[in-house]
Order: structure tokens, then C-alpha cells, then sequence
């Protein structure tokens, strides 16, 4: 299988974790935790068996960079599935989305990049976009679902993964594979007191379609996908995988409406164009100024 055809399907793969996480009965912290102890484990099982040998002094010498960004993964997640729950598929994946918004904005003080005029204008366009999503007066915008709640819940998962694309940015002598693999093992042992002291996680009490769908959610939509993520990117030029990248939200809102009959109205879906087309012209930029090393992040 050759790289496109991997990072293609892995795209498809993140683009169903929202009908996924809607059919396990566990709150979003619980979930996240789970995900991240199941994929770490996976990731570090695939690295065993590819012999891939770790960096040790790189991985100490990053300790505190590693564990923060693993702490905003996890609340990453937690944020993205409370979204799920409180909104549609749709509209938790392209809040979501606005991740490279953040980023954008937050680069001139934390990068020293320059914030231009086309960089200003895609701001202002996925402002917008998003306006007309949360747009009160939609149809389709009422009933048991709290929408606006839901968006500013996705809204937050994309500032914690913004924070993580930034800090990213900054690890030294480490591959995004050794990153991503540390950042799980992280996000699990913080997100762990947090559930313990919830006191509602136990075995015993979830039902077998959640535990199927959990262990679906770890091996498959985590584990694998960020196995096939960072083996795939080795072979791909940056346009390629920023172009590939929007099947995954494309995919979320198809697979969305196929199986669980969700949909947006027409202002919606302008809204949505609006504000994926200009994190695509962003991350264009974005890969007009790359430099070599640094490193790319996954995008669920």
C-alpha cells in the first residue's frame, strides 16, 4: 500500500470518530482516557515491531514540552467528544477545524511570524463562516441538541490542539512518530486522576457495544491511524497532505448524514465552506514558510 493510499485512508478513519464516540456510553473524559492508554499501547507494540529505537536523551531533554502538549491532547479530546454530544458531527468537525485559525493568530506572538493582509482575511472569513454555522435562526439549529453550546465546546478542542501545533514546533531531536507516542502515554497519565476522581469509570459497568467501540476507537482510529499517518507523510510532498487532509472533515459530515442521518442547511454549509477554505489557505501558506524540521501533527 503506498502512501497516498495510507494517508487517504486514514483520513476516512478520523472522519468517523464522531459516529463512533456517540455509540459509547462513557462520559468524554473516560473515553479520552481510554483512547489514549489503548493507542499508546498500540503505537508502542508497532514500534517493537518495526525495531524502532527511541531517543532517549532527546525524550529527556523535551520532559516538560512532552507533557504539556500530552496534557492538551487529552483535553483536546475531551472537548472534541463533549462537542459531539452536545451538537452534530458536522458541526463539532468544522469547529474543530478552526485549529489552524487559532494558530494563525496566535503565531505573531508566540512564532514572531508575520501577521500579513491574506492571513487577516482568512480570520475574518472563517469568523464568518462560523457566524452563519451558530447562525440561531438556521433551521435545524433547535430541538434536544444545544448547538451553540456544542460549537464553543469544539471550539475549545481546537484552541488545545492549536496549543499543541504551536508547541510542536519547538521539539528537538525527536521524529512526530517518538512525539506522538510519548504525547498519548501523556495525555493518559494526566487525564487518570481526573477519571479516578470522578469515580464513575469501572469495567464492570459498560456495556459490550461501548467496550467494541472503545477498543475500535484506541487500535483502530488512534493506534493504526496514527501508524499510518506518520508512514505515509514520509512519501507525501506537504501540498499533497494538506490537500488530503480535508477528507477528513468532508468524510465526517457524509458519514454523519449516511448513519445517523444528520445535515446542515444551505447557510450552514456556506458557513462551512467559508471556514474550510480558509484554514486550506492557510495551511498553504503555512507551507510556503516551513522550514526543514519542523515537525507535522496529526489532526484528530
Amino acid at each position: 500500500m503506498n502512501g497516498k493510499m495510507r494517508f487517504i485512508i486514514t483520513m476516512l478513519i478520523f472522519g468517523s470518530i464522531g459516529v463512533f464516540v456517540k455509540k459509547i456510553e462513557l462520559t468524554s473524559s473516560e473515553i479520552a482516557f481510554s483512547r489514549g492508554v489503548i493507542g499508546s499501547l498500540f503505537l508502542l507494540l508497532a514500534s517493537f515491531l518495526v525495531k524502532h529505537k527511541p531517543s532517549f536523551k532527546a525524550l529527556k531533554e523535551n520532559t516538560i514540552l512532552l507533557l504539556l502538549s500530552g496534557a492538551a491532547i487529552g483535553l483536546n479530546w475531551i472537548f472534541l467528544f463533549e462537542s459531539y454530544r452536545f451538537t452534530t458531527i458536522s458541526n463539532a468537525t468544522i469547529s474543530y477545524y478552526f485549529a489552524p485559525i487559532f494558530v494563525m493568530i496566535l503565531a505573531p506572538w508566540v512564532l514572531k511570524e508575520k501577521l500579513t493582509r491574506v492571513k487577516v482575511g482568512c480570520i475574518l472569513t472563517a469568523m464568518i463562516g462560523l457566524f452563519l454555522i451558530v447562525n440561531p435562526g438556521a433551521e435545524g439549529s433547535s430541538g434536544s441538541q444545544n448547538h451553540t453550546v456544542g460549537i464553543i465546546y469544539g471550539l475549545l478542542a481546537a484552541a488545545f490542539y492549536a496549543s499543541v501545533i504551536l508547541m510542536n514546533k519547538f521539539f528537538k531531536n525527536l521524529s512526530g512518530f517518538e512525539i506522538t507516542v510519548v504525547q498519548l502515554m501523556a495525555a493518559s497519565l494526566v487525564l487518570f486522576p481526573y477519571v479516578l476522581w470522578q469515580g464513575t469509570f469501572t469495567i464492570s459497568g459498560i456495556n459490550s457495544t461501548s467496550i467494541i467501540f472503545i477498543l475500535l476507537l484506541g487500535i483502530v482510529h488512534t493506534g493504526l491511524a496514527y501508524f499510518f499517518y506518520f508512514t505515509s507523510i514520509q512519501e507525501l510532498k506537504g501540498q499533497t497532505i494538506a490537500v488530503l487532509s480535508y477528507i477528513d472533515p468532508i468524510s465526517a459530515v457524509i458519514i454523519a448524514a449516511i448513519f445517523l442521518n444528520e445535515g446542515m442547511t444551505w447557510i450552514q454549509m456556506i458557513g462551512g465552506i467559508l471556514v474550510l477554505g480558509s484554514t486550506f489557505l492557510s495551511e498553504k501558506l503555512e507551507i510556503k514558510v516551513e522550514k526543514e524540521g519542523q515537525k507535522p501533527t496529526t489532526s484528530s
